[in-house]
C-alpha cells in the first residue's frame, strides 16, 4: 500500500466540504440542499463513482468551483467521494441537510482552512484515509481570547 497527501486547491473566498457518499444521484440532491438552503450562495459539486464507467458527476451554479472540484478529486483518486467548494455561505449554513442525504456516508471535513487529503492507494484503487484541516494549535485559550471568540461570535450574528 502506498499512502500520499493530496493538497486542496481552494479559493480563498471559500469554504469546502469534502465527504464519502454512494450513489449516482448524489450531484444532483446535493445540489438541491445547497440552492434551497442558501439560494444567494456560489458553489460547484462533483461526484467521483467507484463502479461503471467511473466518472466525475458535476453539478453547480457556479462552473469556476464546479471545475476546481473535479480537479480536486482528480489528484485524490478516489471513488465514491464528494467536494462541495461553496462562496457566499458556510457550512454551517447546509452541513446538517448534508448529513441527512440519503446517500451520504462520511464528511471528512467542512472548512476554510488550507487542507490535505491523505490518500491510500492499492492494487483495488484509491480511498481517503482523513484529512489535515489547518494548523496545529499554539496554545491554549486565555480569557482575552475567550472574550474576543464570544464578541466575534455575536458580531456575525451566530449568538444573540
Amino acid at each position: 500500500m502506498e499512502i500520499k497527501t493530496v493538497k486542496i486547491e481552494m479559493p480563498d473566498d471559500c469554504n469546502i466540504i469534502l465527504g464519502q457518499t454512494h450513489f449516482i444521484k448524489t450531484a444532483e440532491d446535493l445540489y438541491e440542499i445547497i440552492a434551497t438552503t442558501v439560494s444567494q450562495a456560489q458553489f460547484g459539486i462533483a461526484f467521483a463513482e467507484a463502479s461503471g464507467p467511473c466518472l466525475i458527476r458535476t453539478e453547480g451554479n457556479n462552473s469556476e468551483l464546479t471545475g476546481l472540484c473535479v480537479r480536486n478529486l482528480q489528484e485524490i483518486g478516489a471513488g465514491h467521494v464528494f467536494c462541495i467548494l461553496l462562496r457566499g455561505a458556510f457550512p454551517i449554513n447546509v452541513l446538517n441537510q448534508i448529513k441527512n442525504c440519503p446517500e451520504v456516508c462520511n464528511i471528512f471535513c467542512a472548512t476554510a482552512n488550507p487542507l490535505e487529503v491523505v490518500v491510500a492507494e492499492t492494487s483495488l484503487g484509491k480511498g481517503i484515509l482523513g484529512v489535515i484541516d489547518g494548523f496545529s494549535p499554539r496554545g491554549v485559550e486565555t480569557p482575552e481570547d475567550k472574550a474576543h471568540r464570544k464578541e466575534f461570535l455575536r458580531k456575525i450574528g451566530y449568538k444573540l
